[in-house]
């Protein structure tokens, strides 16, 4: 019988990454009565997410010391996933369907891991005002895609991570520009792929 391992890619994910897989632990441990009583209790989990959630916020203003208290709270938020993911590990490290129904994800059981390929963007079509939607090509073993924006010649600015490839909402642009959009998945052996080639629309 195969013994899977926990993947624990999580704690190299970005912060919005971070936040985003936290929530989907939260709801996939939620009534999951293969995992009764897990080490962090979820309304815990619950909270440690809110408090990076609102250190982040207000990392988002500068400063040194807002940004240590934001990477203090992360730090807290992974060591918490991480004791959850060995409690996955010690009930359904034997059985596959019941490992990813936590919402923790597996490592590949293949001996060399690879590089992951490059997303391309298909199309970009707009959505309500001030949105764009993304649809990419996604490529095989991406745990999430992020995605960037540009508007005109400033710096690129990052839009989110995201865990499907279609249907990708970019929001807060400005009516009557036209942003560059860039796409990359997250996992692999290297953690990134390259960025995608700049696909350029204006917001409506």
């Amino acid at each position: 019988m195969s013994n899977y391992r926990v993947n624990l890619g999580f704690a190299e994910y970005p912060d919005a990454g971070l936040d985003e897989f936290t929530s989907n632990i939260i709801t996939s441990l939620t009534g999951n009565a293969g995992f009764p009583t897990p080490p962090v209790t979820l309304a815990d989990l619950g909270a440690l997410q809110t408090a990076f959630e609102n250190a982040l916020t207000a990392a988002a203003q500068g400063g040194t010391q807002l940004t240590a208290a934001k990477n203090a709270a992360r730090d807290t938020l992974v060591t918490a996933l991480r004791k959850t993911a060995a409690y996955v590990q010690t009930l359904a490290g034997q059985n596959i369907a019941l490992l990813l129904s936590s919402g923790f994800l597996a490592n590949s059981t293949s001996k060399t891991q690879t590089p992951l390929a490059t997303p391309n963007i298909v199309e970009i079509n707009n959505g309500m005002s001030t949105q764009l939607i993304v649809r990419l090509q996604g490529v095989d073993n991406a745990r999430a895609y992020e995605v960037q924006v540009k508007n005109g010649t400033g710096g690129w600015q990052p839009a989110g991570v995201f865990t499907q490839a279609r249907g990708i909402v970019v929001g807060g642009l400005t009516p009557g520009s036209t942003y560059s959009v860039q796409a990359r998945g997250i996992g692999g052996s290297t953690g990134y792929s390259d960025w995608s080639d700049p696909v350029s629309h204006m917001a409506m």
